[in-house]
């Protein structure tokens, strides 16, 4: 039947069947081709910022300026759970080169102890907004205060403590055994501010922070005693409500200063009203950090510095010593940063820590400083 119509089609229309066939097998042709020039045209596309990214890449990790590759390596070589980083890209060799070449040479002096004089007095005129700013109460009676800091990629607090004498260690209700949040702490001790303090043993960075390095002070009883060679040392305060910094970092040495609380970390920022000269980038990366100092007046100032976003990553050594000569610090020291970075006020946290997966969220640690409210 259909071979028939076929034989019996007019003429016209076969030949009429047939351009419209070869036309829609052209139609396909051309489009089946522009399909495969767009793939084509994204896969080269896609080739080439590949290419330039591995090449930009290449030339910030190797190539003939410094800069990226010390803040990479100082930066992941202090983090708790990221020193892979700098071994992914790097051998040993340069990055022992590179963390010898950019460190913090601490003023070595003892604490002149004599050139503080623990007490307040009252200022019409302030010397600049700083002062002003930690001098200035709201309340006669205020115990303390907290300021606002902020400088170019990070952002924090400072709280500003008038009583020396009210300063204490905090230590973990469970030394030994673990560690606890700072706001744990805060709450068994009547601690109405409170920053973490000391470092403590972290074997193959998974520590539970039972165990805190060094010495380690609380109300005039000794609570650990172990061998330390780090940066710093001795972070603590003497009989006199005066802080007190020691490199030689011995029992026997807190006995002759007199120590009631004291943690052990480092390095010192500023001794004796002298800055400690940042070497590169100080070694120590740009990360969430912690410090406290002492202004000649007496107060004390504990400063908690939050980081590790894209817009915030934190503070180095210079932006610590700065903050603190900003606001009259005649001594003071670094303490445990990153992830244990914490500031507590009326037993709340206060700022945004960010552990190493990324998580808004603090962890456990062996010692603070505290303001204890009797």
């Amino acid at each position: 039947m259909n071979k028939i119509y076929e034989e019996e089609m007019p003429k016209a229309l076969k030949n009429k069947n047939i351009r419209t066939n070869n036309n829609n097998n052209k139609n396909k042709g051309k489009n089946k081709k522009k399909k495969n020039s767009i793939i084509k045209k994204i896969f080269i596309t896609l080739c080439i910022l590949a290419i330039l990214g591995a090449g930009s890449l290449g030339f910030l990790l190797y190539g003939p300026f410094n800069g990226f590759r010390d803040w990479l390596i100082t930066t992941a070589m202090t983090t708790m759970t990221h020193q892979w980083i700098a071994y992914l890209f790097y051998n040993q060799e340069t990055i022992d080169e590179v963390m010898n070449n950019n460190k913090v040479d601490e003023i070595v002096e003892d604490t002149d102890t004599e050139a503080i004089t623990v007490s307040i007095e009252e200022k019409k005129e302030y010397a600049n907004e700083y002062e002003r700013a930690v001098l200035e109460k709201e309340n006669p009676d205020d115990k303390y205060k907290i300021i606002n800091i902020s400088g170019k990629g990070y952002s924090g607090y400072l709280a500003v403590i008038y009583d020396p004498s009210k300063v204490h260690t905090l230590v973990t209700g469970k030394i030994g055994r673990s560690g606890q949040y700072l706001t744990t702490m805060a709450k068994n001790n009547n601690a109405i501010v409170a920053i973490n303090g000391g470092g403590f043993d972290d074997p193959n960075y998974n520590s539970n922070a039972a165990n805190p390095l060094g010495i380690t002070y609380s109300n005039g009883k000794l609570y650990t005693n172990y061998y330390y060679a780090g940066t710093g040392g001795i972070i603590g305060f003497d009989n006199d409500d005066k802080l007190v910094l020691a490199s030689n970092c011995t029992k026997a040495t807190a006995e002759k200063l007199g120590v009631r609380d004291a943690v052990t970390c480092g390095p010192f920022l500023i001794v004796n009203g002298k800055a400690s000269t940042v070497v590169g980038n100080g070694g120590w990366g740009t990360a969430p950090r912690s410090a406290i100092g002492q202004r000649q007046d007496g107060i004390v100032l504990f400063l908690a510095i939050d980081g590790r976003m894209v817009k915030r990553p934190g503070a180095d050594m210079d932006d610590l010593i700065e903050v603190m000569q900003n606001y009259g610090a005649y001594n003071a020291a670094n303490l445990d940063g990153g992830t244990s970075t914490a500031m507590v006020v009326n037993y709340e946290l206060i700022n945004d820590p960010i552990d190493s997966t990324g998580a808004h969220k603090t962890r456990f640690i062996s010692t603070g400083f505290g303001l204890i409210d009797d």
